[in-house]
């Protein structure tokens, strides 16, 4: 095709797509490369980069014992509340759809707010406070399984595990409402072809017919999904403070706010952050070769 007749056919639709393609190199593409070229270097944001090589992620690996410390933390609290997030916005969605429509709007509602209020976590600190008129410890204790309050926002041991109940309860956002969406637009000639083929129950119905039809749902779905459990940060520091109890809330966001915000070491930050990018795309890419195999 000539240049000319490709641009009479297209060339509306590039247009169409121009303000969002500028938009997303502007603030996507541009950030990520940047970050990538200050890794490389001593940057301190009142002078020039000073260019140090690998310098800053052998003290990443081999120096910085938090950012181990995070990096173990990152990876326990993506590998539990990411995997029971996806399932639970599946599972609900799904569980919604088979609902009358005003009740599936009213129910979509319901869960979907806690992933947009603002306060949510001044609710969880009052559930969670560590004396005897908090609401968890005062009915563990009225119920004999306590005897004395637990600090749980402060203890080393239960921080952590509070911090992923709270993302649990506020992970039904973007993933749950397009998995509504997705259900929404199947077809359903499709279960009618499958009960002729011999799809005799619900559950062969969801397996063979619902998530193959809804796989672009899926992937956006995980990739929505490990982003947030690999970006876990700010509602960490919200519940346990900055920085948690023996750095037992510390992410790899956590650490990066910590260089970034506070120490401004660009560069050190920019390494942390690129380290966390290619961890996220790996993740991502094996998520979505797992899912591409449905159907």
């Amino acid at each position: 095709m000539r240049r000319g007749a490709f641009w009479k056919k297209w060339g509306v639709s590039y247009l169409f797509a121009a303000p969002y393609i500028l938009l997303f190199l502007l603030f996507t593409v541009v950030p990520v490369v940047v970050a990538i070229a200050l890794s490389f270097t001593s940057y301190n944001m009142l002078q020039p980069p000073v260019w140090v090589g690998w310098a800053n992620y052998v003290k990443l690996l081999f120096s910085d014992d938090v950012f181990l410390i995070a990096v173990k933390n990152t990876l326990l609290f993506a590998a539990i509340t990411g995997p029971l997030s996806y399932m639970l916005c599946l599972l609900l969605a799904w569980f919604i759809n088979e609902l009358k429509p005003a009740m599936r709007t009213f129910l979509t509602l319901l869960f979907y707010a806690p992933s947009i209020s603002g306060n949510v976590f001044m609710i969880w600190t009052i559930l969670f406070s560590g004396d005897m008129y908090g609401w968890v410890n005062s009915v563990l204790i009225r119920w004999g399984i306590i005897y004395e309050p637990v600090r749980w926002l402060t203890n080393p041991d239960t921080l952590l595990w509070v911090t992923m109940l709270v993302t649990l309860w506020m992970s039904l956002g973007t993933s749950f409402l397009a998995f509504i969406a997705g259900l929404q637009g199947i077809d359903e000639s499709l279960y009618e072809a499958g009960a002729i083929d011999g799809v005799r129950n619900r559950w062969q119905e969801l397996w063979f017919i619902t998530l193959p039809a809804m796989r672009p749902q899926l992937l956006f779905g995980a990739i929505i999904n490990i982003t947030a459990s690999f970006a876990a940060g700010s509602h960490i520091v919200a519940l346990v403070g900055f920085p948690s109890t023996d750095y037992a809330g510390h992410t790899v966001i956590t650490h990066l706010m910590d260089y970034g915000n506070i120490r401004f070491e660009m560069g050190y930050a920019s390494a942390i952050a690129t380290l966390l990018f290619v961890a996220m795309l790996a993740t991502q890419q094996l998520v979505q070769r797992m899912l591409r195999k449905i159907g």
